[in-house]
Order: C-alpha cells, then sequence, then structure tokens
C-alpha cells in the first residue's frame, strides 16, 4: 500500500522541498541530502515506519537527462498500516557521504555495507563500514558503470577457489 495523503502532507510540512511522485502504486520521496537524517528519523519516531525492507543504490552515469550520480534508496514500510515509501537521495563525487542509519535501523547494517563495498557510498557513523562481498583488498567499485565488465587485471592478484576448497 502506497504512503497515504496524511503521511506526505506531514513531511512536506517539516520539509517544503521534498520531492514527491507515484510509480506503479508505490510512494516515493526525494530528500535533499541535508534532511536525511532528520526525515529518516521522522519516518521511524513519529510516521511509524518501523521496518527496513531494502536499501539499494542505482548509479546513474550516461542515463538520460540525470542530474546527480548516485541514486542512494531505502525501501521502508509501516507494520501497522501496511504503508510502504520509497526514500531517495542524491549524491555526488567526489561528496559520497551520508549519515548511517544504522542506529535508527539495525538492519542497514549489511545492506549499508554493500553499497559501500559495490558503488563506494560512505556512510558516517556505521559500526563496522568494511567489504562485505569483495576482498578487503579489492580496490574498486564493480557496479559502478565506469568499472570495465571484464575487471582491471585485479582477479589476477587474488587466489582462485575450487569448490573443494570453498
Amino acid at each position: 500500500m502506497p504512503a497515504t495523503a496524511d503521511t506526505l502532507a506531514a513531511l512536506k510540512t517539516r520539509f517544503p522541498a521534498l520531492e514527491t511522485s507515484e510509480f506503479a502504486g508505490q510512494t516515493r520521496v526525494v530528500l535533499a541530502k541535508n534532511t536525511f537524517e532528520r526525515a529518516m528519523t521522522m519516518l521511524r519516531d513519529e510516521l511509524k515506519f518501523d521496518l527496513l525492507v531494502d536499501v539499494t543504490c542505482v548509479d546513474y552515469l550516461n542515463f538520460r537527462d540525470a542530474k546527480d550520480r548516485f541514486g542512494l534508496v531505502y525501501l521502508l514500510a509501516n507494520t501497522v498500516t501496511a504503508e510502504r515509501i520509497t526514500v531517495r537521495v542524491y549524491l555526488n563525487e567526489p561528496e559520497l557521504t551520508i549519515p548511517s542509519m544504522v542506529p535508527l535501523y539495525a538492519g542497514a547494517n549489511w545492506l549499508e555495507r554493500e553499497a559501500f563495498d559495490m558503488f563506494g557510498i560512505v556512510f558516517e557513523g556505521h559500526p563496522d563500514l568494511r567489504r562485505i562481498m569483495m576482498p578487503e583488498e579489492f580496490e574498486a567499485h564493480p557496479l559502478r558503470k565506469d568499472y570495465p565488465l571484464q575487471g582491471r587485471g585485479e582477479r589476477h592478484n587474488f587466489p582462485v577457489l575450487t569448490r573443494n576448497q570453498a
């Protein structure tokens, strides 16, 4: 169920520059980076979006009409009313830092680590921000659109495990 008009009105009252849209029955909001932490706190504490469903990132490099490089996406749900909301905040290089939502949603821990590992987004205040999928020595972020499909030759620097070793 998309977020209600009351939920959106409450957000817009506190954050007048909030952009909203609806797509495929889903309510989407775009937050300015400087309001992200306060708005997420409001969503959890006042509007009762108590469930973090997912965190992901989109790289808009070479995307037609894109004004920003990365879109960080948080999917939230209110488990009492069944409302759902998609929260997006845009980030651009070189400033890819955003407050971690782990203090609000413990489930953000590994999801933010994945966005850090794959896209290079830095979550300020994260309790354990380190790679979760790639080896610690890996220096790139493989889901960025400017990362070559065949890699940069770094696979030769890591041991290949056989099925019996894994």
